[in-house]
């Protein structure tokens, strides 16, 4: 056992909730100016992300208290559920895309929902069901799930690719990849996937458009070239001013230039420029750093899950936020094309701040269900934050156990259905005798009592016998009990002394 069996659960909660206070502080830095232009108060902004991130909390406690078994068995319906609201946004329901080029949005009265965001969590947990079926290398069924895994992940892919949505597609598509990557998939696929990667950007440069630009003007960026400060790299230039204004140690929380209407989604895609001017180098390092470690104690979790499927949903999960972060922290400061990623739990969201903190919740989750953590609960009790949160404590969901409770609900049907035909035909035999007698053999097999209703005679006499005997030899020994088989010298017969 480790030094702490709970050190997982704690540091990925930990995480997550200064990742998540980081991000209310810079929301509110980074949108007062644009609050203040577009709404009545500098707070607007501010107060729409927190009640975002108090649900998304709320979620992230549901999914502490959620038995993990419910979200293997939920798997099915959450596939259905994703794959009918992707269908649904590129009908005439689906909006955004005059705003922000992409129709992602589903609009439930005041809430907007972004189906791309809640599939990149269903696919995780699909592949984690479907995947974790076979462990065995030359079991047929890995290569059957895997088809039924690439089929599906395949088709939602290609929905938010129609969405026009390129950047979400990006990130999905690397949660797929992590899927199969951790379950073990060949790696000629893979390559597959690779290549395909490359002829799709290849298309999206050819095809023209602002998209083509990002990745045409990504190449002047990496080398420093900023020719076209007004165009194409507006964005990427305003952003690599406000990390110079930052330095090492920052201008001072609040203090930014570039929030005002310098820098376009300051609030969004942004925010770690926002971060590295007030706050400075360290203040960016720290983040990066928070990252990582919330990549370090997932897959820790992920190695020490219970079972296969919590093992593979906790992996994903893990890979896919981290990812999607370090994709964010790297178009910022140049490495890599801007692509429109938001910065997990940090950015200013709707759905994508509810799902990833549920997401979160559920790998928190698997963390807490380790065999180690289960053992020590259950010695010393739950913490008093689980306590107060009113979380119960946790059990084993291993396949063997699933195994030997199905086996035991079988057995006690089957004990149920004897019992009932005992029953049915005891009930049978009663009434034929009550309506036309005992049978004439009914007796023949009974032994015959004793007068007092004893058992039969010869048990009777030995019994009685046994009894007298037994009395006998406790009045001579009183004080040792049953005397043992062995006769002692007083019981013997004297014998005649011959002359």
């Amino acid at each position: 056992m480790t030094a702490n069996p709970l050190l997982d659960y704690f540091m990925i909660c930990l995480l997550v909730c200064l990742l998540t206070g980081l991000g209310l502080v810079m929301v509110f830095s980074s949108s007062m100016t644009w609050s203040a232009r577009e709404n009545s108060s500098v707070w607007a902004e501010a107060t729409r992300h927190a009640v975002m991130v108090v649900i998304g909390l709320f979620f992230f406690w549901v999914a502490l208290k959620f038995p993990l078994g419910w979200i293997r068995r939920l798997a099915p319906a959450l596939t259905v559920l994703t794959t009918v609201l992707l269908v649904l946004v590129l009908t005439p329901l689906g909006t955004g895309r005059a705003e922000v080029g992409s129709q992602s949005w589903l609009p439930l009265g005041p809430i907007q929902l972004q189906p791309s965001e809640m599939a990149k969590v269903a696919i995780a947990v699909f592949g984690a069901w479907v995947l974790s079926r076979s462990r065995e290398k030359d079991d047929p069924r890995r290569l059957k799930s895997a088809w039924l895994f690439g089929g599906v992940a395949g088709a939602w892919f290609i929905l938010i690719a129609l969405q026009g949505d390129y950047g979400m597609a990006l990130s999905f598509g690397l949660v797929m990849v992590f899927a199969l990557f951790f379950a073990g998939v060949n790696m000629r696929v893979f390559l597959g996937i690779l290549v395909v990667g490359v002829v799709g950007i290849i298309a999206v440069i050819a095809a023209g458009g602002y998209r083509s630009q990002r990745f045409l003007t990504y190449f002047d960026t990496l080398l420093g070239n900023f020719d076209d400060t007004r165009g194409a790299a507006y964005q990427s230039h305003q952003g690599f001013l406000s990390l110079a204004d930052g330095s090492v140690f920052g201008v001072g929380l609040g203090q930014s230039r570039a929030k005002w209407f310098y820098l376009p989604e300051a609030k969004n895609d942004f925010i770690f420029a926002i971060i590295g001017e007030e706050l400075g180098l360290w203040g960016g390092a720290l983040v990066i750093l928070g990252f990582a470690a919330l990549g370090v104690f997932g897959l820790r979790a992920a190695t020490r899950a219970q079972n296969r499927f919590q093992a593979l949903l906790a992996a994903t999960l893990t890979a896919g936020v981290v990812s999607q972060a370090f994709i964010n922290i790297g178009y910022v400061v140049g490495l890599l094309p801007v692509t429109g990623i938001q910065l997990p739990m940090i950015s200013a969201g709707g759905t994508s701040t509810v799902i990833t903190l549920a997401s979160m919740g559920v790998l928190a989750a698997v963390a807490r269900h380790e065999p180690e953590a289960i053992s020590y609960m259950q010695n010393y009790g739950r913490p008093v934050t689980d306590r107060m949160l009113f979380i119960q404590e946790p059990g084993m969901e291993n396949d063997e156990t699933r195994s030997l409770s199905r086996t035991a609900r079988r057995d006690e049907a089957d004990e149920a259905a004897d019992g009932g035909a005992r029953r049915t035909r005891g009930g049978r035999e009663a009434a034929t005798a009550g309506r036309y007698g005992r049978p004439v053999t009914a007796g023949r097999d009974a032994r015959p009592d004793s007068a007092d209703g004893g058992g039969t005679r010869v048990g009777k006499r030995s019994q009685s016998v046994s009894g007298r005997a037994g009395s006998v030899e406790a009045e001579k020994h009183p004080r040792r009990g049953r005397p043992s088989s062995r006769r002692g010298r007083e019981d013997r017969p004297v014998q005649p002394r011959r002359r």
